[in-house]
């Protein structure tokens, strides 16, 4: 019953803060645009006209609007899932689809919630680990808003990334203070950031950045220092690859992919590092298993 009361409050949080996720994700491409315009980089107008009511700072003005008619947004169109439930995903106002961006991404971070907690790896008996779990959350939410941005604009921004940074920090600093043997722990968390962030910096820089780009490596890092186990890493790069490919051969095979496509990384590095965390302690026990077993068998 217990575990029923903390999923459900969990999904709540979830809910919520992917709401906010999704609006944050919207907030930080108005800005960009905004930045790249006032530089003198060259910017999509109908972009820019839709999404710069989003940057301005009245209080007004700063509201959330609808993307397609800037209508500020009251407090009943902007209940999670509920609100788009009530008006069919379309704007009150002008009836335009708002599509599924929003209520995917806070069914995402509800489901990431949810899952995280059923499947954490770690004990949560004491204040530190429950600290790291929070900070594991938190740190969710921030590779929601990546997720996202990087799934529309093939950027990931530094606003979000560096902040994402920081938590990893916290979080590897916590697991490293509670491990029980510091030399191992480093020597680990060191082949985590090579796997992870070392091979894009290396890819990024023979390439010159034509292969990925230089946010990658700083996602790669952040991921690391959340996995902290090299093990993991392994896990999350092949996941994130094998996902990729299963993404693009079927998409080259049907022509809606060519070799010109731009493929953004960080979605599946961010699905791959979470499927590593939540689920490969479970793969590595596994194969530990049958690797003593298959010893056992040889020996007798």
């Amino acid at each position: 019953m217990e575990q029923i009361v903390i999923s459900g409050i969990l999904a709540m949080f979830g809910v919520i803060l992917g709401s906010f996720a999704a609006a944050s994700v919207w907030r930080l491409r108005a800005r960009q645009l905004v930045e790249d315009k006032a530089a003198g980089e060259p910017v999509d107008k109908a972009e820019y006209k839709k999404l710069v009511p989003l940057t301005q700072s009245t209080v007004k003005a700063d509201r959330s609007r609808c993307l397609h008619c800037t209508h500020p947004l009251a407090w009943y169109d902007l209940i999670p899932l509920i609100s788009w439930i009530s008006v069919k995903g379309k704007c009150r106002y002008c009836h335009v689809s708002i599509g599924w961006f929003e209520p995917l991404m806070e069914l995402g971070v509800a489901v990431f919630f949810v899952a995280s907690y059923l499947l954490w790896p770690h004990n949560l008996t004491d204040s530190l680990s429950i600290v790291q779990f929070i900070v594991w959350l938190a740190s969710g939410v921030m590779l929601a808003v990546l997720f996202g941005y990087d799934l529309k604009w093939f950027l990931l921004p530094d606003s979000i990334v560096f902040p994402l940074i920081g938590a990893s920090a916290i979080f590897a600093a916590i697991d490293l203070a509670t491990t029980s043997n510091l030399t191992a722990a480093l020597t680990s968390l060191v082949g985590a950031v090579t796997i992870l962030s070392g091979l894009y910096f290396a890819l990024w820089h023979v390439s010159k950045g034509q292969w990925i780009g230089f946010g990658d490596v700083k996602l790669g890092l952040a991921l690391a220092l959340l996995l902290v186990d090299w093990r993991l890493a392994f896990i999350a790069l092949f996941a994130a690859n094998l996902i990729g490919c299963l993404i693009v051969i079927p998409g080259m095979l049907a022509k809606k992919i060519t070799r010109s496509s731009r493929i953004p990384f960080g979605p599946l590095l961010i699905v791959g590092a979470v499927l590593a965390m939540l689920c490969g302690p479970l793969l590595l026990s596994a194969y530990s298993g049958a690797i003593v077993s298959a010893t056992m068998l040889l020996v007798g």
